[in-house]
C-alpha cells in the first residue's frame, strides 16, 4: 500500500486538466501510439466536441521513481514502482458534484491554475472542497509556455490563496510537456499513501458505475479496508443486493481483469447486475460471508438546482424514456427525476438538474446515446409555499401552484454567488446583479486589478440567461460559482399563457410581481412570431389569476369568398361572409393549437 497514491486534478473550466492528464499518461507511458490523442480521457463524443470535461474519468499509471539527491519530501520516499491512480475532474459549476464524488476516492490533488488568467471562482471552491476532505494540495501553474502568462503576479495569488511557499509550486505547461516528471514526483512524495487495512472486513466505496449492454452494469470503486477477490460472495450494504463478483480489475485505458484488489486500490466490478435501481453511487459493497459493520460515508447529497419537464414527442415512447433516463442516471448521478402529466404534452418526467448547462448535456446525450426525441418545458426552480395553517408544500412547477386565496406566503431559493473578475467590469456586473434583484454581500480585491464579488441572488432570476450575460458584459474574463443560500419570503405570481382562452401549462412560470407584467407582454409578442397561422385568429393572452395583463393575436388565413361575386346586390356577398364567418366559429370550436418546440425555447431566450 505504501507505494500506492490516489489523485485527483482540480481547477476552474478551461485551466487546462485533461490536457496535463494527457502529458501524465504519456510519460508513464500508459497510452502509448495511435491511442494517443488529445483529452485523451474524454472519451464522450459531445466533450470531444465542446472541449469539455462532463464526467469524472478514472485511470491507473504506474511510475517509476528515483529519489533525488537531498530529497525533498517531508517523510523519505523509497525508490522503486508506484501505481498512481488519477481522476480527471470537470471543471464546470455544474459539475461540481462529480468533483465532490472524485475527491472522496483520492488522499491528494493537483490543483492546476493557468498562468496568464490566474485564480478564479470554481478554483477556489473546488479548493475549499479539496480541503474538507484534508486532501494534501499541490499547487500546479499551467500555461507557462504562454506569451500572455503572468506567473510571478499569479504565483502571489497562489501563495495568498494556499499559505504555501513559492518553491512548491510547479511550473507546467500541458503543451510543451514541462514540468510533468517534477508534477509526478511531488505526487510520489507528498501525497501520504491510503490508509486502509488490508485484512479488515471488505469495505469498497462505489464512485461512479455505467451500463454496458452486453455486461449489464459495471460500477466503479475504491477499495477502504479489505481485499476482494475475482469470484466472491459480495452485498451492496444500503440495497442490501447480492451478487458474486464475475470479473474485478484495474481502469487502464481499457478495463483490465485483476485476480484481487486490496486496500487503497481503485477499479471495477462486472457482477451481472441488470436493474439500474440496484447500484447506488456512494453505496459500499462488503462481502456476505464476513460483512463490515456500517457504511463508509458517502459524498454529500446532490440538490438539483432547476427543474424542467421532458416529455417524448410520440406518446409511445414515454416507457422507452423511463429506461434512457435509468441509465443515464447510472452514469450520471446528479439527474433526479419523477413522472408527471400535462395537459398540453401528455406524460413526462419532472427532471432536476444542477444547471443549465446540465439540462443541455442531458438533453443532447438523451438524442445521441439513446436517440429519444424529446421536448424539454421552461426550466423553473423549486418554492416553498405556505398555507393560512403555516403548512409547507413543495411546488416544483408552477402548474402544481394550489389555489391563490390558500397561500399564506412564498419562500424562493436563494444562492450566493461568488464572481471575480477584472475591476474594469465591476460597474457593468454590479448592475446586471442588481437588475435580478440581487444584494451586494461584499468586494474584496485578491490581488492588483482582479476583484472578488459576493452576491445574494434569487436562484429563479439566474436560472435563464445570467451566465451568458455575465460572460458577454465582462469579455469573458468573469468567471461564476455559485452554493445554496437557503430560502427568504419573496412576493412571486404565477403567469399562466392562454391559446384561444386554453392554458398551455408547460408555458407557466412563477416570476416576480415587479417583471410579470413586462415579461407576459414579451412572451406573447414572441409567441405571435413563433405560432403558425391558422385558419382561425389565436388569442395569445398573459393571466395572473384571472386578470389579463397582455393580449397579441395571430391573425387568420383567409380565403377571398367574394372574388368569383360580381354585380348583383350586396347582400349575395354579405351571404358568403356569413357562411364564411360560421364555418370559423366552428373550426374555432374544434380545432386546437400547436405549440412547437421552438416556443418553449424561445422563453429561455427573452432579452
Amino acid at each position: 500500500m505504501n507505494h500506492i497514491r490516489n489523485f485527483c486534478i482540480i481547477a476552474h473550466i478551461d485551466h487546462g486538466k485533461s490536457t496535463i492528464a494527457d502529458r501524465l499518461l504519456e510519460y508513464t507511458q500508459t497510452v502509448v501510439g495511435k491511442d494517443m490523442e488529445n483529452q485523451v480521457l474524454d472519451d464522450m463524443e459531445l466533450e470531444k466536441e465542446r472541449g469539455i470535461t462532463i464526467k469524472s474519468h478514472a485511470i491507473q499509471m504506474q511510475y517509476d521513481y528515483r529519489a533525488k539527491a537531498g530529497g525533498e519530501g517531508d517523510a523519505p520516499v523509497a525508490d522503486g514502482r508506484y501505481t498512481l491512480n488519477l481522476i480527471d475532474t470537470p471543471g464546470h459549476v455544474d459539475f461540481s458534484y462529480e468533483v465532490s464524488r472524485s475527491i472522496a476516492a483520492c488522499e491528494g490533488a493537483l490543483l492546476i491554475v493557468d498562468a496568464s488568467q490566474g485564480v478564479q471562482a470554481q478554483t477556489i471552491s473546488n479548493l475549499y472542497m479539496a480541503l474538507e476532505h484534508d486532501l494534501e494540495i499541490i499547487p500546479v501553474m499551467n500555461k507557462c509556455d504562454m506569451d500572455s502568462a503572468m506567473p510571478d503576479m499569479v504565483e502571489d495569488e497562489i501563495v495568498e490563496l494556499l499559505g504555501c511557499r513559492r518553491e512548491e509550486i510547479i511550473r507546467a505547461s500541458g503543451k510543451t510537456g514541462m514540468g510533468v516528471e517534477e508534477i509526478l514526483d511531488a505526487i510520489v512524495e507528498r501525497i501520504p499513501a491510503p490508509q486502509g487495512d488490508p485484512k479488515a472486513p471488505l469495505q469498497c466505496l462505489v464512485f461512479d458505475s455505467v451500463f454496458n449492454s452486453f455486461r449489464g452494469i459495471i460500477a466503479y470503486f475504491k477499495v477502504v479496508n479489505g481485499t476482494l477477490r475475482q469470484g466472491d460472495h459480495v452485498r451492496f450494504f444500503n440495497t442490501g443486493k447480492e451478487y458474486d463478483a464475475d470479473e474485478i480489475g484495474i481502469l487502464k485505458l481499457d478495463m483490465q481483469p485483476a485476480k484481487e484488489l486490496s486496500a487503497g486500490n481503485v477499479g471495477y466490478i462486472i457482477s451481472g447486475i441488470k436493474t439500474s435501481t440496484e447500484v447506488k453511487v456512494g453505496d459500499t459493497i462488503t462481502h456476505v460471508a464476513r460483512p463490515c459493520s456500517e457504511a463508509i460515508a458517502g459524498f454529500e447529497e446532490v440538490k438539483p438546482m432547476v427543474f424542467a419537464g421532458v416529455y417524448p414527442i410520440e406518446a409511445e415512447d414515454y416507457e422507452n424514456l423511463r429506461a434512457s433516463l435509468e441509465k443515464l442516471q447510472l452514469n450520471d448521478a446528479s439527474l433526479t427525476f419523477t413522472p408527471e402529466s400535462s395537459v398540453a404534452l401528455g406524460f413526462g418526467f419532472r427532471c432536476g438538474f444542477l444547471g443549465l448547462l446540465h439540462m443541455e448535456i442531458v438533453q443532447e446525450r438523451l438524442d445521441r446515446e439513446f436517440d429519444m426525441d424529446v421536448i424539454t418545458t421552461v426550466p423553473n426552480v423549486s418554492y416553498n409555499v405556505y398555507d393560512k395553517h403555516l403548512n409547507k408544500i413543495e411546488v416544483h412547477n408552477p402548474a402544481g401552484m394550489p389555489d391563490i386565496a390558500v397561500i399564506d406566503h412564498i419562500e424562493e431559493p436563494y444562492i450566493r454567488a461568488s464572481i471575480i473578475t477584472a475591476t474594469t467590469y465591476i460597474g457593468n456586473i454590479m448592475t446586471l446583479c442588481l437588475g435580478k434583484r440581487g444584494e451586494l454581500v461584499k468586494q474584496e480585491y485578491i490581488s492588483g486589478n482582479r476583484v472578488e464579488i459576493l452576491f445574494d441572488l434569487p436562484l429563479g432570476e439566474i436560472v435563464i440567461d445570467f451566465y451568458d450575460k455575465l460572460k458577454s458584459i465582462s469579455k469573458g474574463y468573469a468567471s461564476f460559482d455559485y452554493h445554496a443560500n437557503g430560502f427568504r419570503p419573496s412576493d412571486l405570481v404565477k403567469l399562466d399563457i392562454l391559446l384561444n382562452g386554453e392554458q398551455v401549462d408547460a408555458l407557466s412560470t412563477l416570476t416576480h410581481r415587479s417583471n410579470a407584467v413586462d415579461f407576459g407582454r414579451r412572451m406573447c409578442e414572441k409567441l405571435k412570431e413563433l405560432l403558425p397561422r391558422q385558419q382561425f385568429d389565436i388569442a395569445i393572452q398573459a393571466a395572473i389569476g384571472q386578470k389579463i395583463v397582455a393580449r397579441e393575436t395571430v391573425k387568420q388565413v383567409r380565403k377571398d369568398v367574394t372574388a368569383k361575386c360580381y354585380g348583383g346586390d350586396v347582400s349575395r356577398k354579405r351571404k358568403l361572409l356569413e357562411k364564411q364567418k360560421r364555418g370559423k366559429k366552428r373550426m374555432k370550436q374544434i380545432g386546437n393549437v400547436e405549440v412547437p418546440q421552438k416556443a418553449f425555447l424561445a422563453v429561455l431566450k427573452l432579452d
